[in-house]
């Protein structure tokens, strides 16, 4: 079983920062992709940065310049260095990771539990 543990949300005024982590762990085979999805109430879920194994990244236009996502393979845990922020970034940040798990042939998504990120203005 793969289980995604995130750390790091908070409460912080807009401007300032935060690095949100998730570590996977669990019986992993191949991770194709690790990534951070946001929502905020009301709203869909909605990708916010991706980092592939091949080794591109994706970001979100609205967060382009301001976060980073980076990963340690050896450690199977994703970073988002979050800075500037603004108050519509306000949502929960869920941890996502795309592989196989022993005993699968086929990937799938796995997801952290979420954790809080306030933005006041």
């Amino acid at each position: 079983q793969v289980q995604l543990a995130e750390s790091g949300g908070g409460l912080v005024q807009a401007g300032g920062s935060l690095r949100l982590s998730c570590a996977a762990a669990g019986s992993i085979v191949n991770i194709n992709a690790m990534g951070w999805y946001r929502q905020a109430p009301g709203k869909q879920r909605e990708l916010v940065a991706i980092d592939t194994r091949a080794g591109t990244t994706k970001y979100a236009d609205s967060v382009k310049g301001r976060f980073a996502i980076s990963r340690d393979s050896a450690k199977n845990t994703v970073y988002l260095q979050m800075n500037s922020l603004k108050p519509e970034d306000t949502a929960v940040y869920y941890c996502n990771l795309n592989g196989v798990e022993l005993g699968y042939n086929w990937p799938q998504d796995y997801w952290g539990q979420g954790t809080q990120v306030t933005v006041s203005s």
